[in-house]
């Protein structure tokens, strides 16, 4: 099968085509052929780009760790009704991604795809959407009426962290580019801060939950906007790394999760939550894509990589 792997050498980063043997489902997973696969570019520096799970060497690792496809094959211990079906989610980091025509990934990280999605819209989905819902509603326990702030809310991340926020009840505060501005209010920010003109300190204040996808200084910044029995969470940020403690807490990393994803197909397929392709590049251009060479038009949601073409309606 033909993928695109990450090139190791640190003068040339980027992708390089190849090719590889097509993976066979273990137990409890399932083998599916990639239509589409979400980008993201920070994947370069991620850990299990270069290292392995047990802490070894890991060279020419196949990104993509977000996709949308069709069901090729079932491990054991999975439904076999399975085969054949359409569906969208992610795997494991640490895996070989679904920048490539076939990827494995557990049974239980995936859904069946949104039917009014096409697999490019779905493929945008699954590490952004889940990531806001995990953010929100499993630390955060945002609720109705609530005050919430995001950070890179134009995002892969942030577009999706406005939609719940609103959708659950809470008002929502964003920052961004004042390109976006007017898109952030029609997924439902009632008050957008231009970052690069303002600060955001200056107009938010007394707010009960700050998700931030920016990190650095904006992440500083965002503890003196908090209520006193306010909630941070954040993408943004090494937990390892960070010196303080209370940084520390606020991070998370997204995590697969069947049942959620299945709760945001739904909201996808009646339009209570919207995905936003920035742009769609094939298997060739994928080392462009991921260096932001190509694919990106308005810079807001997700550049998609597709296998199998098909229009976007």
């Amino acid at each position: 099968m033909k993928v695109m792997r990450f090139n190791d050498s640190s003068a040339e980063p980027g992708l390089i085509a190849g090719t590889a043997s097509v993976p066979r489902p273990g137990p409890g997973e399932l083998l599916v052929r990639v239509h589409a696969a979400g980008v993201t570019p920070t994947e370069l520096l991620w850990y299990p780009t270069t290292q392995t799970e047990d802490g070894g060497k890991r060279t020419g690792a196949i990104p993509g760790h977000e996709f949308s496809g069709i069901v090729e094959a079932v491990g054991r211990d999975v439904d076999p009704g399975l085969a054949g079906g359409e569906v969208f989610g992610l795997n494991d980091w640490f895996d070989e991604g679904a920048t490539a025509e076939y990827c494995v990934a557990q049974a239980s990280s995936i859904a069946p795809k949104p039917n009014r999605l096409s697999h490019a819209e779905a493929a945008s989905a699954p590490i952004g959407a889940l990531t806001a819902w995990q953010g929100l509603f499993d630390r955060a326990r945002v609720r109705a009426g609530e005050r919430v702030l995001i950070h890179g809310a134009s995002g892969g991340v942030g577009i999706f962290a406005v939609q719940l926020a609103r959708w659950a009840g809470a008002s929502v505060i964003a920052t961004a580019s004042a390109r976006n501005a007017e898109f952030l209010r029609q997924l439902g920010a009632e008050q957008v801060v231009d970052y690069r003109s303002e600060r955001f300190g200056e107009h938010v204040s007394d707010v009960d939950v700050v998700f931030d996808g920016v990190g650095g200084t904006t992440l500083e910044r965002s503890w003196n906007v908090l209520k006193p029995a306010g909630r941070m969470v954040t993408i943004a940020a090494d937990s390892e790394g960070a010196h303080d403690e209370r940084t520390k807490a606020a991070f998370f990393i997204v995590e697969p999760n069947r049942q959620e994803l299945s709760e945001i197909a739904r909201l996808l397929d009646c339009g209570d939550l919207m995905t936003c392709v920035d742009g769609v590049v094939p298997l060739a251009q994928a080392s462009a894509a991921y260096l932001g060479a190509a694919g990106r038009q308005l810079r807001r949601g997700k550049v998609v990589i597709t296998l199998i073409e098909e229009p976007i309606e």
